[in-house]
């Protein structure tokens, strides 16, 4: 209705113009009253006039376009509108045979252009005056560093410029170009390249910094921000290039800037003929659908055109939430909801036999690490036992693969949760052995985001005024995003011949305390100003450091480059599954005894006080080393 009431405006105004210019053209030629002649032809004339121009201007989308981002390609529409407009009002007055001398025919076309430009430039040249009073009173004007003079710097300095009402005025260029030092664009100096930040921020006064270089490599960007971070200033970043594509660039595309910027991870190549190729036109079924993996996992597989998408979890308001925005984006996918848990052996076989699924990522689990160190039960029978019944139905019913999400915990674990996925990576290993279906794991460490993660648990901490609580100063994790870590899991499923446990390659650690700082930072706060950081000593079953490999498994490359294979253990299943059966006995029975067991099929697995009194011996021998 708006758009029907701005359309039917110009309409209007451009009549009124219309009549405006055919006068002026007419009292230009012959003086200001009209001659008899004229007169008695005026309403022709008019009427003529006003059809041919409302019918050029239609043609040229000169009601279609957005006015507030006028530019020279608008300008050219309303001259060749206003040129078409004059050469078909000439053929119509000479197909009426009435006598109009040349001069008007020219006028019309000068004073109708004319009226067009400025009856849709004004809005922007009143912006411009009102955001050069706002700038000029200095009244609430932030000062703004724009690193990127290419065409994105140049179209964000020209957003910025059309919204006054952000009070946020550009005041200078930083750009790697030696070529545009020293230069100005619109008015505003480049005044030199990324390394003078905090130069030309104490200089200047900035107080906001926008990077405006979508087409950089992740890792430069990361280098930029990271330097940002040195000053004071507001952080705020355009998206990556291949968001922005078939997009123009507005204010609504320039975002704050996120954990994710900082860590300089590139964007994932994904073989996409090679997932669709197991993915696409098969029944996929995802365990633990609704959580923070699963849901993720949902999305991207959605993109494949599955026949039939499968998403099981315990947890209905999760499962709900996904199916509605399913539903929105992806209206013609065949998908559907099944609420049950994965230790219910009879219901997990129950949906084998109905649905038949020939893909399976198996992602319910228990995950929270102190949570499980107090509740092992749970952790086994959940994590352990759900995996076992799952990988027994995959096969029972003829999947075709079967994916595994693992974590970086199960490496040498020091809790149970990671002791039990360990347990999981055997089984699959195991089973991969004797079953015709391909079954293998995908390690990996913390994503960002994730439910349970820190980052959530940092910015609730900061939005209550802190402290924000790191357990230990020396703490690092491996960290990717969500998407990154769900397009990789996929390309590795796509590479699976069986038994393989995939590692992907997660950067380089980073130290929660920094992850912390950073949040704090971005968040326009100060650390130790305006919120402290408060250290709480590790956590039950907590590492300083998480790994990505055990000692005994080797690491070959894939034909992606970061993804590598960790070679198979040799599992016989059937003893492990007699094990299991053990397991299953005393798993409702005391703690220590259940942790007991659990150690005797992971020897690797070392619990919190165990490492402390080997770190003790290994302090004592020293000492008499020394001595």
């Amino acid at each position: 209705m708006q758009s029907f009431i701005r359309k039917l405006t110009l309409v209007m105004l451009d009549v009124f113009l219309l009549t405006v210019a055919l006068y002026l053209a007419i009292a230009t030629k012959f003086g200001v009253k009209l001659t008899k002649y004229y007169l008695s032809e005026w309403f022709f004339l008019w009427g003529s006039l006003v059809v041919v121009s409302l019918a050029c201007n239609v043609a040229f989308k000169l009601y279609r376009s957005l006015w507030v981002y006028a530019s020279i390609d608008e300008l050219l529409y309303i001259l060749s509108s206003g040129f078409a407009t004059g050469v078909l009002f000439f053929g119509v007055t000479k197909l009426m045979q009435i006598d109009v001398a040349y001069s008007v025919y020219f006028l019309i076309v000068v004073y109708n252009t004319i009226f067009l430009c400025f009856s849709r430039l004004a809005y922007r040249l009143m912006r411009m005056l009102s955001a050069s009073a706002l700038y000029k009173s200095g009244q609430d004007v932030k000062k703004v560093l724009i690193i990127g003079a290419g065409y994105t710097g140049v179209a964000v300095l020209k957003e910025l410029r059309r919204h006054p009402e952000l009070g946020l005025k550009p005041v200078a260029f930083l750009d790697d170009d030696v070529n545009k030092h020293g230069s100005q664009i619109m008015g505003v100096k480049v005044y030199g390249c990324r390394h003078k930040i905090e130069a030309v921020v104490n200089k200047l006064g900035i107080d906001e910094i926008i990077v405006a270089i979508p087409s950089a490599p992740r890792k430069i960007i990361s280098a930029i921000l990271n330097d940002c971070k040195k000053t004071k200033c507001k952080l705020k970043i355009l998206p990556s290039m291949y968001k922005l594509i078939n997009e123009d660039i507005t204010i609504s595309n320039i975002r704050d800037v996120q954990i994710e910027d900082l860590l300089g991870r590139d964007p994932v190549t994904l073989d996409i003929e090679g997932i669709g190729g197991y993915l696409k036109d098969q029944v996929v079924l995802v365990t633990g659908g609704g959580g923070s993996i699963g849901s993720e996992l949902c999305r991207q597989i959605a993109k494949f055109n599955p026949k039939l998408l499968l998403i099981l979890d315990i947890y209905e308001n999760n499962a709900y939430e996904l199916q509605q925005e399913l539903k929105k984006h992806y209206p013609d996918l065949n998908h559907k909801v099944l609420i049950a848990s994965v230790r219910d052996a009879a219901r997990m076989d129950a949906i084998f036999a109905e649905y038949r699924p020939s893909v399976v990522f198996h992602a319910a689990a228990h995950k929270h690490v102190p949570l499980m160190e107090d509740n092992p039960q749970e952790a086994i029978k959940n994590n352990v036992f759900g995996t076992l019944n799952t990988v027994e139905c995959a096969d029972k019913y003829g999947a075709k693969r079967f994916v595994l999400i693992s974590t970086d915990k199960a490496v040498n674990p020091t809790n149970i949760m990671g002791a039990t996925k360990r347990i999981c990576e055997m089984i699959i290993q195991g089973m991969d052995r004797k079953s015709k279906t391909e079954y293998v794991a995908v390690r990996f460490g913390n994503v960002l985001g994730s439910n349970g993660s820190v980052i959530p648990l940092f910015k609730k901490q900061i939005a209550e005024g802190g402290p924000v609580t790191v357990t230990h100063p020396e703490i690092t994790r491996f960290f990717m995003t969500i998407p990154e870590a769900v397009q990789l899991v996929l390309e590795a499923g796509s590479m699976a011949q069986g038994g393989e446990i995939f590692v992907l390659d997660m950067g380089e650690p980073v130290k929660i305390v920094d992850l912390a700082k950073d949040l704090i930072r971005l968040s326009g706060l100060e650390v130790g100003v305006d919120i402290d950081i408060k250290y709480t000593g590790l956590r039950p079953g907590e590492k300083l450091y998480e790994e990505l490999l055990m000692a005994e498994e080797g690491l070959a490359p894939t034909r992606h480059e970061k993804i590598r294979i960790a070679r198979p253990m040799d599992i016989d299943i059937d003893d492990l599954k007699r094990e299991l059966e053990k397991l299953k006995f005393i798993v409702s029975g005391p703690k220590e005894v259940i942790i007991d067991f659990v150690k005797e099929l992971i020897p690797t697995y070392k619990t919190e006080s165990e490492i402390a009194a080997a770190a003790g011996e290994n302090k004592a021998a020293e000492k008499v080393n020394k001595k």
